[in-house]
């Protein structure tokens, strides 16, 4: 026998092992095969009604309405600049409805209209931004090979507007969508499985975070005498009965978490659930890892996913301090008319200099002087130390909601975060990004364990993810999760996304003290 056929030999060996230890598994009844083409009938007559409209009657509805509008708002976006510029004739009718369609057609080659995209995570705002690249790409190659001249006035007017107007209207959809869901509509019935440590991370974790639409209804544990887990869901079976609780409890999703499913059971679970209309999620437990750093490759029948480094050095470091240095000048010369007249407000409404200087914290632990507008008394550091019983806030923080310290025209500009301002001329000098990690003090930096001592990979930031996710109003422990988070997965793409939900926060002055 050839080693390829021992192989092949062995590995049928060990599908049969497995799929024996899995019949084996404890379960509360009669189980199908998870391998078995038979339907699995539902137990329960009773059928589950969600407290809201549930995700599944609203998908369908929400990404017809998505095409619906997208194709609306790109037929009518080049038609009116076309007329506009060029009169009201059936040629630019046509051209204006042609690239229209063309650019919906290249956002759906981007799979922007993918029902498991819509309305959570990046990649529907990637595939308004692909799609018009390659609707830019294919009108040239169009006016190139039939010889035809293609307006500029879409090229370089109607597909950026058109793809602002896109990416706008996606997120105010989102936005909507999150409402709804925070009210618990639109939320999808979740089933979590596996070990207990595992499923009480994810149920926590999602709980915490009701956007993205899993409302956790079940759990499944390895055996029924397992340790009960924290989470207060109920248990409805073992690993055994998934596929038939989640007929029985009608389940939009099943997540996996843990090592008690993984290889050949995970592979039948899934051909099992394709019986159903529930989705398979894998939690893998990489906490905090995602985006560009994490890729995945089919190697020799597995699944690998590599882990790139925390990028700290290299070519896209350069890229985004060229951007820190451009967007920071700029912003320094259309925003000096207000920096001026903050500081003269500053200066004339109480004693001491304009700005404040304070040493923080930078990339590789250099110490830095952070210059912000004075928001407080010329004395408050001294104060400090008469204040300290008052802290409201935990670890390394100090923070009090009504600070004696804080001046009447101090509150007004940390409400808004005016007073950060000055912190462009760090960015300029290196010291600073324009987004990154919160700055730390020395005395926090201090208290920092090894993994929270990775903030200091990167430069600090003028604004990043504790800026868009509550500021003054987080605890400890949760901005150092966000600053880790940043750390971890930073990349331009993001940054611009947080600059752009830091103007909406900065203006209504949520969590700002």
């Amino acid at each position: 026998m050839s080693l390829i056929d021992d192989r092949n030999a062995s590995r049928a060996t060990e599908a049969v092992e497995i799929e024996v230890e899995e019949r084996r598994r404890e379960s509360t009844g009669p189980r199908l095969s998870w391998a078995s083409s038979q339907p699995f009938v539902r137990r329960s007559r009773v059928r589950v009604q969600p407290a809201g409209l549930s995700w599944r009657d609203q998908q369908g509805a929400y990404q017809w309405a998505t095409l619906a509008r997208d194709l609306l708002l790109c037929t009518f976006v080049p038609t009116i600049l076309l007329f506009v510029m060029h009169g009201v004739t059936l040629l630019q009718l046509s051209w204006g409805a042609l690239i229209g369609l063309t650019f919906v057609i290249m956002v759906g080659v981007e799979r922007g209209y993918e029902r498991a995209g819509l309305g959570d995570g990046p990649l529907e705002f990637q595939a308004v931004l692909r799609g018009g690249v390659l609707t830019a790409a294919t009108l040239a190659l169009f006016a190139v090979g039939f010889d035809v001249e293609v307006p500029r006035t879409v090229v370089f007017g109607a597909l950026p507007l058109m793809m602002c107007l896109l990416a706008g209207a996606r997120h105010l959809n989102r936005r909507g969508l999150h409402r709804r869901r925070g009210a618990g509509e639109a939320m999808r019935r979740t089933l979590v499985v596996g070990d207990v440590a595992s499923i009480d991370g994810v149920v926590a974790d999602l709980r915490a975070a009701p956007r993205h639409g899993y409302q956790i209804e079940g759990l499944c544990l390895p055996a029924l005498h397992t340790r009960r887990t924290t989470t207060g869901v109920p248990v409805l079976g073992t690993l055994s009965d998934i596929p038939q609780v989640v007929v029985d409890g009608d389940f939009d999703v099943v997540i996996v978490a843990g090592s008690e499913l993984t290889g050949q059971a995970l592979r039948r679970l899934s051909w099992a659930l394709e019986r159903t209309d529930a989705e398979l999620v894998v939690a893998p437990g990489l906490v905090e890892v995602f985006g560009p750093r994490v890729t995945f490759e089919p190697t020799a029948g597995l699944s690998l996913i590599h882990v790139r480094h925390t990028e700290s050095r290299g070519p896209r470091l350069t890229i985004k301090r060229m951007f820190d240095i451009g967007a920071a000048g700029a912003a320094l010369v259309l925003l000096s008319p207000v920096l001026l007249v903050v500081a003269l407000v500053v200066r004339l409404t109480s004693r001491g200099p304009v700005l404040f200087r304070q040493a923080r914290v930078g990339r590789e632990g250099r110490e830095f002087q952070m210059l912000k507008f004075r928001s407080m008394v010329a004395d408050a550091e001294a104060r400090l130390e008469v204040l300290a019983a008052q802290n409201q806030a935990d670890g390394p923080l100090f923070k009090l909601a009504d600070d004696p310290r804080i001046t009447r025209v101090g509150r007004f500009l940390r409400k808004h975060s005016i007073d950060e301002l000055p912190q462009l001329f760090n960015v300029l000098r290196g010291e600073m990004a324009i987004v990154g990690p919160r700055p730390p003090l020395p005395r926090e930096v201090a208290q920092y364990g090894d993994s929270v001592g990775r903030r200091l990979l990167v430069k600090p930031g003028l604004t990043g993810l504790w800026q868009i996710s509550g500021r003054a109003d987080l605890a400890w422990d949760e901005a150092v999760k966000l600053d880790l988070r940043y750390v971890e997965n930073w990349s331009m793409a993001l940054d611009l996304m947080i600059m752009w939900k830091t103007v909406n926060v900065v203006l209504s002055g949520h969590g700002g003290r």
